[in-house]
Order: structure tokens, then sequence, then C-alpha cells
């Protein structure tokens, strides 16, 4: 009977259009909503719609040293009978008042001023030895100066705290956010003062069974402000939200649209192409928001072999905002994958958002250009941002140097399949990264999740994450990184999911967690599906600078091999148009243990912790130049 209620449980979500009415702008289409229940992209955290391209706007960066409470009691936000603070008639009491003891008798147990810091953007576990493993909750503080001037709204942008984010400003709540890896933001206009502002952050990184992602993972939990944190400053009425692509199935017509907010959104807009010569307007309905639909001259295509790039201008009701966006196409036919109409093999890699060389998260531009850099000496074309969505700067960056990117939410292994806020959560984060990323002619893939368990719950949950991202976006591709299955010696994939999405995209991992170097290759692939083939991960671990024979694990020469007889095995699948191995390079997890080979690092990496190539580094590489010669660039 459960499974039958369950299954009319989910009859009840529907696509809601919903944007949040702070910002004063329309529905998201990709919404999902439990009937009777908030919609899973509604903003119940008070946070405001994302206003696009925040690095377009004037603002001032709060980057630089925070300090930091820890609080692993949660002492700065309950008290002793387990009431929130913030909660309370007054609204003070907790760690973001930073109150200052008013005479030499009065009794504060925290202090800010006297508290260490920490770099901000930047997790805390790589930058205090006693938060190394530490999950639950710190406090971080910045102080700066503000001039707010009247009639001009004021933005208060995370790009990611993991997991759970309570802000505060000047003592007032701002609100609250979920989800460590897409970004947030709030309206900041009343809270901000002439002068010193205190901006105060609860930053909490415990892992929870219903959260997105849940306890399960094999990456490191990295928590604090891992992204930058900007105020932003906006004109009274503003360009909130805009996408501009080539129409699916008509290169030759501009389509999407532009979100006006504020006082008086039905304000008209222009956009303007200077160098291809497109200059147009349009008109917003009352909800500020306008439709695009324009034919356009043939336009020079995005590519990796040519990533052009496009200065485009949006302006309307006193804001301007420029951006750089590339028009390409991205369709499947049959088995093929097609770029721009032609044939493309996806001569790809894994990749985690962590620099080996550094612990921690990534910090900046160069730490990312460094990974793509790699990516690009393996002579790929494409990368996997696995298993989250990573930092906008990332995707910008692959716009510019010509890197086609699979985009992930971490929908990943043991998820509250029935728990309906659970798909609400996993909706919202997926329609942010859609949000954020649509402009970037870089992306081609939105995956849903990876390596999740067939099931009656399962599949209805991950269907409507197909449908959430097909409703935000049509000129994409839709995948998953389904599992396999082995039937004796046959390689199959009986995932139903596999139907509903655009690739027949999967793991394996012949040679290392079954069958070994010898017995691998006495395995077949039988992929009966009329779609593109993505091999989303292979791989094996080998401690960089280990040496030994073949059929020793561990040893780069046991990677090596791998990767050899992957390549011998994968080449007798006819759809096989693309592969993204595990991984480019080790990278912490808190599940390898093993003492010597491991110590707290996946070691698939082709790149070892010290910065150096593998032997399957080259072996890739070399396969990859074979490969771009067969199919073209």
């Amino acid at each position: 009977m459960m499974k039958y209620a369950f299954a009319r449980l989910l009859l009840g979500f529907t696509l809601l259009l919903s944007w949040a009415a702070a910002s004063g702008q329309e529905a998201r289409p990709g919404d999902v909503q439990l009937a009777g229940q908030p919609a899973a992209g509604a903003r119940a955290d008070a946070a405001m719609a994302p206003v696009q391209n925040i690095y377009g706007r004037s603002h001032l960066s709060l980057n630089g040293r925070w300090s930091y409470i820890i609080d692993p009691y949660e002492n700065g936000f309950y008290d002793y009978r387990r009431q929130a603070f913030d909660a309370s008639k007054s609204g003070k009491g907790g760690f973001y008042d930073d109150r200052k003891p008013k005479d030499k008798g009065d009794w504060v147990e925290y202090d800010f001023d006297r508290a260490p810091t920490m770099k901000v953007p930047g997790d805390w576990n790589s930058q205090a030895e006693k938060l190394q493993l530490y999950e639950g909750t710190v406090w971080l503080r910045q102080l700066f100066e503000a001039d707010p001037k009247p009639g001009r709204r004021y933005v208060l942008y995370f790009g990611a705290v993991n997991y759970e984010a309570h802000v505060y400003l000047n003592g007032k709540k701002l609100g609250m956010h979920r989800g460590g890896f897409t970004p947030f933001q709030f309206d900041a206009t009343a809270a901000l003062k002439k002068g010193r502002n205190v901006v105060v952050v609860k930053a909490d990184n415990t892992r929870h069974q219903d959260a997105i992602p849940t306890v399960n993972t094999d990456w490191w939990n990295y928590g604090g402000i891992t992204r930058d944190v900007l105020l932003a400053e906006l004109p009274a009425t503003w360009i909130a939200d805009y996408k501009l692509q080539l129409a699916k199935g008509d290169a030759r017509r501009l389509q999407g649209f532009v979100q006006m907010a504020g006082a008086s959104p039905a304000q008209k807009v222009t956009v303007s192409i200077p160098e291809a010569g497109v200059t147009f307007a349009v008109q917003p309905d009352a909800k500020g928001r306008a439709v695009i639909d324009v034919p356009v001259k043939p336009l020079v295509y995005w590519s990796p072999q040519q990533p052009k790039l496009y200065a485009v201008e949006f302006s309307g009701g006193g804001d301007k905002v420029l951006d750089r966006i590339g028009f390409r196409t991205i369709e499947t036919r049959g088995q093929d994958i097609l770029l721009n109409g032609k044939p493309v093999f996806l001569r790809g890699i894994s990749l985690h958002e962590e620099n080996p060389l550094i612990p921690g998260r990534l910090r900046g531009q160069g730490d990312m250009r460094m990974l793509l850099q790699w990516a690009r000496e393996l002579n790929c074309n494409f990368v996997r941002l696995a298993h989250y969505p990573h930092s906008e700067e990332m995707t910008r960056l692959a716009d510019e140097m010509g890197l086609m990117v699979w985009a992930e939410v971490p929908v990943y292994w043991t998820i509250s399949w029935t728990n309906p806020d659970t798909l609400r959560e996993a909706g919202r984060q997926l329609t942010d990264m859609i949000e954020r990323d649509r402009n970037r002619a870089s992306v081609v893939v939105w995956s849903v999740g990876n390596e999740t368990p067939i099931g009656e719950a399962r599949n209805a949950f991950m269907g409507s994450l197909v449908r959430t991202a097909r409703g935000l976006d049509d000129t994409r591709l839709v995948a998953a990184a389904l599992e396999i299955h082995r039937r004796g010696r046959d390689i199959t994939i009986e995932d139903p999911l596999a139907q509903l999405i655009d690739l027949a995209s999967f793991n394996e991992y012949a040679g290392w967690y079954w069958a070994s170097n010898a017995e691998m290759l006495d395995f077949r692939f039988d992929i009966r599906l009329d779609k593109p083939v993505v091999v989303t991960e292979f791989g094996a671990d080998a401690l960089g600078g280990y040496h030994a024979d073949a059929d020793t694990r561990w040893s780069e020469e046991y990677q090596d091999r791998l990767y050899q007889n992957q390549f011998r095995m994968l080449s007798g699948i006819p759809g096989l148009r693309g592969m993204t191995p595990w991984v480019l390079a080790d990278f912490r997890s808190p599940r390898r243990q093993h003492p010597y080979f491991q110590d707290f690092w996946n070691r698939k990496g082709l790149i070892s912790d010290d910065g150096k190539k593998k032997e399957a580094f080259w072996t890739l590489k070399k396969h990859y130049d074979e490969v771009e010669k067969r199919y073209g660039p």
C-alpha cells in the first residue's frame, strides 16, 4: 500500500511558475510543487531570486579575513531551553549581535574582536588544525564600510556557503539558505548603514540524511563560506535576469527573455550585440517579463576550436548589464552528438572543485584555470564538473578556454527518495544551477544525479528532476551518471531513467571494483539504446610514485594498464561518443582510509597530490590524440 500511496503523492507534483514576490519577478518554470505545499524553488528562506551576472554589477567585495568562533553546541543560536534567539520577541541574544560588554561587570561569553581569523572565500577544514574533521556550526564575522545612496537597492550575495547559512547584517536577520554549492542573496537595503557595518554568518556543514547531498558522499565535507561574498548596488528598477541563446532547431533566431524587477518593472529593455550588428528592444509586461524571439544573421559559433564570445549589453529602467555570451547548438541525432550541427566526440575528464596542491576548496581563478589547463593538456574538449555545481567563475573560464561542460547537482547515492522536502530541495538546487549558468555556451549537459539506485520512488524522483531541467532549458542535453548491470559477461543498462534522458551515460569500474586487469577483457558491452553513449566514470587508484607490475593494485602500472584495457573494451560500443574518466587529480575523501595508499585521499587521479602526472595521464592523452584524428576536433 505504501508504494501506491507514494505514487499518488508524486502525482501531486506540478510545474509551478513562482518567482520570489519580494523581487517582483514571475514564477520559475522549473519549480516543483507538492499539492498543498510550498513550491520546490519557493524561497521561504527569504532569499531574493538570483540577480543574473552579479559580477557585472557595481559591487564591493567582502572577501578577506573574517573572524570566527567555533560553536559545536550552537550556544550563539539557541538559549539553554533550545529556543532560537532570533525567533524570540526581541530577536536579540545571539552571537550575531556582536555585543560588547557595557562595563567591566557585564557578562558576554564571546568576542569576535579577539577571535582568530580565516580567509574567505575558503573552507575552515584546511585553515585550522582543530577544524580539519569538524562538522557543525562556525560563526564568521566581517566588518566593512558602506555609503548607501537613496533610491538604490543593495544586495548581499554569497557564491556558496556549506551547508546551511543564517545571515545577519547589523544584528538584523536577512534570511537563511540551505545548499552548499549554489549562490544566494538577500536584500540588504533596509539593514545597511552609512559607515561601519557588521555581517555575521552562522555556517553549519552538518550532514543530514534528507539533505542534498545526503550523509553518504565520496568527497570532503568542506565547511564555511567557500565562494565570494559581495555587496552589490542596483538601481530602483533593475535587470534581474535574462537568457539569450540560439533557438532550438533554428540557429537563425535568438530566443530567451528579460526579467525586470523593482519599482517600475514594465520598462523597455534594449539588447545589443555590437560586433554582430544586432540591436533590438523588448517591452516587459506588468510583471517585468519580456520574451525574446528575433531573427539574426549568421553568428560565429562558439566551439572548443574557436571559443567565440560576444559582448552583449542589456539596458533598461536606468540599469545596464554587460555580459560575454557564446552562441552554439548542441543536440543528439541517433547515436551522434552534434555541436553546431556537426558530430563531436566528447574527449573528457571528471574533476572536483579542489586543488590537490593546496588544502581545501578552490580559492580563486588561478586554481580553476590550472585545473582546466591540465584538462587541455590531456587534449580534452569536455569536462565533467562533479558532483555538484562548481563556481560560476569555472563555467565562465570554460567559456573562455573552449571546454564543453557537464554540470551536475549533488543527487548522489542514498537520497531520501520518499521525502517530498528532499525532492523540493533537489529541484531548487537544480533550478539555481540552471538559472545561474544558462547563458554559458560551455555548458552542454545538465546532469540530475550520479549513481542512484533503481526503485519506484527513485524513478519518480529522478523523472521529476528531468522534467524540471527540460522545463527550464530546452537548448541543452539532460543526462545523469547511471549505474551499469552485469548479466554474465554482458554489461547492460537496465535503468528506466535512461529512457528519459538524452545520453546513455553511465559509470563502470571494470578492473577495479569488479574483475581484474586480466579478467575485464572477458566482458562485453550490450547497450541497446539508440542514443549516444558517454562513459562518465572508469578508473583505478594509484599512489603517485608507487611502481610495480601491472597486476599490483595501487601502482601506477596497474592504473595505466586498466586505462589501456578500458579503451579496448569501450571500442566495442558502436554508439560510444564520449567519456570522462575518473578523475583529473587526486582529491580528499574521508571514505578513503587505507593508511598508506590513501590516507584520506581518493587516488584515482591522473595527477598526484604533489602535481605530478601519473603514467595513465599520458596514456589517456595519447588515446585522445588518436580519437581526434578519427572524429575530428
